[in-house]
């Protein structure tokens, strides 16, 4: 069973940034695509990024497209997501998944508990 440990969130200011870890309990995610997504409260859970384990192709959603950035350490067996030119829209509790390289939820088998980014104007 992989399982998935998000990490890094919290309480910033507008135009601050932040950095979310990933952490997987196993080697074998090598052979799935990780993707990142994020659920406001009241709203649907929605795509934010993806990448191969290998780090390419990477793929962002357009509101966050130049403004973040994924960085992946194999040794760690963790992924980074960085944020920068953080937005009150971007308040959410972000998520990481495992699976295929897609931008739709349902195609993702594995899934992290989620950590909570809240940022403030």
């Amino acid at each position: 069973q992989v399982q998935l440990v998000e990490s890094g969130g919290g309480l910033v200011q507008a135009g601050d940034s932040l950095r979310l870890s990933c952490a997987a309990s196993e080697r074998t995610l090598s052979n799935y695509a990780m993707g990142w997504f994020r659920q406001a409260p009241g709203k649907e859970r929605e795509f934010v990024a993806v990448t191969t384990w290998s780090g390419s192709p990477t793929y962002f959603a357009d509101s966050v497209k130049g403004r973040f950035t994924m960085l992946r350490d194999n040794a760690k067996n963790t992924l980074y997501l960085r944020m920068n030119s953080l937005k009150p829209e971007d308040t959410a509790v972000y998520y990481c998944a495992a699976g295929r390289y897609a931008t739709i939820s349902n195609q993702y088998d594995y899934w992290g508990q989620g950590t909570q980014v809240t940022v403030a104007s």
